[in-house]
């Protein structure tokens, strides 16, 4: 019972159905309750309308030597009795065999309602004009249950509408909030960061100045968002300026002579100038994937664009001795643009290059499929533990005991794009059964919904 009045009290429209619900069923009542008396009352005036008709086919003096019922019927509620008042009755006497009642004498003209031996009669006197004086009865219980049928038939359509009035109602109520509905469908199915306003037209006047609201409240944050994208790009691209100088100037200063201590700090610090602009680079990348939230999507030959980050990614793996095996059909192509899937797979591949060891193999598949294209990246590094899988894609992450020094970016980038291409990324071991080596599976369809 708490948990129904809980359900009342959180829903509108179930608090919207119950209410009118129960005010259908009042008035329902009061209205059958008037009907039912109403009708009930005009059948009894139409029996004693039929009374009074059957004393005015009488003829003064025709019931001298005729008395007992006049309609005769094997239900002897059904009958009409018809008998002088001057007509000397037994007193011990049967109605059901003599058709006589034991009526007073001085009863007056008019109807009357009269309980006689247990039995209620309906009675109608009349005097002719020649002072004889004649008795019309029938028995009451027959008049009731007839009044109380027609009573009945009357209120019983009400009756039986109120179970499709009820259905009616709660299909009226649900298809009256299927906008407000519609509405939360379509913002629960929104991406995170899909600030774009809710139309107003599709929903009713009452709840516009709450989209209203929810759109003046999606503005600000839209603002406040980009605020914050804009400084992280704006950073980084003032950064990469003296990066840059800095590495000029460590080239530079490799080429005098200096002392072995010298070169190894040298190498120390051109190092970390070099990680500090992949960081830089990362995070103009992310900046970007995240700013741009609706380009325009167009399709986009996987290899071609595979071949020119390989370009740029093979001093790296030709340092490790790192083959890279590729599987896939030249003309194949995804739905993004040439930038998200530049960004995609050259994450991917660092990240497989990087955290493989020496002498490794990285694989990567391009294979079509009946709805999409599924790109499948694997690696022969350490793998990423179920535990971690869902953490992986936050920015800064990084797994610890990798040896590896990276920003921590790269997933965050992947899932950025994967989102905006509505792909769905899996990942697992590249060797299940001894959980060794890393692989990265996306399933990008081959036309994304707006």
């Amino acid at each position: 019972m708490d948990g129904f009045k809980a359900s009342v009290s959180q829903s509108l429209q179930l608090k919207l159905s119950l209410v009118l619900s129960l005010w259908i069923v009042a008035v329902t009542v009061v209205a059958g309750s008037l009907s039912f008396r109403a009708a009930y009352q005009q059948a009894h005036e139409f029996q004693d309308d039929v009374l009074k008709q059957v004393a005015g086919i009488l003829i003064p003096g025709s019931l001298h030597h005729r008395a007992g019922p006049l309609i005769d019927s094997d239900d002897e509620e059904s009958r009409v009795l018809v008998q002088r008042l001057d007509e000397p009755v037994p007193v011990q006497n049967n109605v059901d065999k003599t058709g006589l009642l034991n009526l007073p004498a001085g009863l007056a003209d008019g109807l009357h309602s009269l309980h006689i031996h247990g039995e209620h009669f309906r009675v109608l006197v009349v005097t002719f004009g020649d002072g004889e004086r004649i008795a019309v009865a029938q028995e009451a219980g027959f008049r009731d249950e007839i009044a109380r049928s027609s009573a009945l038939r009357t209120v019983m359509p009400l009756i039986v509408f109120l179970p499709p009035l009820f259905w009616i109602l709660s299909r009226v109520i649900r298809n009256m909030f299927e906008p407000i509905v519609r509405v939360s469908r379509e913002l629960d199915q929104r991406h995170e960061q899909d600030l774009s306003p809710v139309q107003e037209i599709a929903v009713p006047r009452e709840v516009q100045p709450f989209v209203k609201a929810i759109n003046r409240l999606f503005k600000r944050v839209n603002h406040t968002m980009e605020g914050q994208r804009r400084f992280v790009a704006d950073a980084a691209h003032e950064l990469r300026s003296p990066l840059t100088a800095l590495s000029l100037q460590a080239e530079r200063l490799a080429k005098a002579p200096m002392s072995d201590m010298a070169v190894e700090r040298l190498s120390s610090m051109r190092a970390g100038i070099e990680r500090n602009r992949n960081l830089l680079e990362q995070l103009l990348t992310l900046a970007q994937t995240q700013y741009h939230q609706h380009p325009a999507l167009h399709g986009v030959a996987i290899l071609k664009v595979l071949a020119q980050i390989l370009e740029d990614l093979m001093p790296l793996a030709e340092r490790k001795r790192i083959d890279i095996d590729v599987e896939g059909s030249p003309d194949l192509q995804v739905y993004g643009t040439e930038a998200d899937v530049k960004a995609l797979l050259k994450n991917l591949l660092d990240n497989a290059i990087r955290y493989s060891p020496e002498h490794a193999r990285v694989k990567v598949q391009i294979i079509n499929q009946a709805t999409g294209v599924l790109l499948r990246v694997q690696d022969e590094g350490p793998g990423i533990t179920p535990a971690e899988r869902s953490r992986v894609f936050d920015p800064f992450y990084r797994t610890l005991g990798s040896g590896q020094m990276g920003s921590g970016l790269g997933l965050a980038i992947v899932k950025a794009v994967a989102d905006r291409m509505q792909a769905r990324i899996v990942m697992g071991y590249t060797d299940p059964k001894r959980e060794q080596g890393l692989e990265v599976s996306l399933y990008i369809p081959h036309q994304v919904t707006t």
